[in-house]
């Protein structure tokens, strides 16, 4: 019978949680951040092993965060609960990020709104389509999910979008979508609807400002395309 190492059995410096307290949270690897969050190992492994193992299953850190909770859930060791607390930790992640990028100050250019909502949305496995609405002095009122499409698209209704910006009473907004597959580069789609939610804007008196396409190291503005 395979004799398993515990954690609390390793010496002292080689301990995740002991380290993090000695030396500082920084001075720890990933795969022992890892194993601080998952508290615990499985029957056949210590918390450093599951950690090691589950960033070689899903591809490294950033193959982690793009992982679904099921996907995680389904790997030997890990379960719901494990996988419960490595989304939240992940989503924290984001939202310090999109805290941290001031969304409160004034858009004025293409890279303020990815800058704004990159962390947020470039590690997606589907379309989000997604609506900045503004005021007057283009600060941000609010950022929401106007819809989310499957693998390869994002259907897009000027009614759900135009409702929203009315009820925020929003005086201009950009719209932002990304592209999974990490180009983001317009589709023929992307100008055609684009086009269409600036029409609808201009009846109604909400001025789309832009649409910026969120690729996972960069961005495309179509009014820098001179589609809008």
């Amino acid at each position: 019978m395979e004799y398993r190492v515990r954690i609390k059995e390793l010496p002292e410096d080689l301990r995740p949680r002991e380290r993090l307290f000695r030396d500082g949270v920084e001075a720890l690897s990933t795969v022992e951040l890892l194993a601080v969050l998952l508290r615990t190992g499985s029957d056949s492994m210590n918390a450093l092993d599951l950690a090691a193992m589950l960033l070689t299953k899903t591809g490294g850190l950033l193959g982690l965060v793009k992982s679904e909770l099921e996907e995680l859930y389904s790997i030997k060791g890990i379960g719901p609960a494990k996988a419960a607390q490595l989304k939240a930790a992940i989503e924290l992640g984001k939202r310090l990020a999109f805290e941290v990028s001031d969304p409160r100050k004034a858009i004025k250019s293409p890279r303020d709104v990815f800058d704004l909502l990159k962390e947020r949305m470039r590690y997606l496995d589907r379309e989000h389509f997604t609506a900045v609405f503004l005021n007057t002095k283009h600060h941000v009122i609010t950022i929401e999910t106007v819809s989310v499409g499957n693998l390869n698209s994002s259907l897009v209704h000027p009614r759900e979008l135009f409702k929203n910006s009315i009820k925020r009473s929003a005086a201009a907004l950009v719209l932002a979508h990304n592209h999974p597959s990490g180009d983001p580069s317009p589709s023929a789609e992307d100008v055609e609807i684009t086009r269409r939610l600036v029409e609808a804007g201009k009846l109604i008196g909400i001025e789309v400002l832009d649409h910026i396409i969120i690729g996972e190291n960069g961005f495309t503005s179509l009014k820098e395309q001179g589609i809008i």
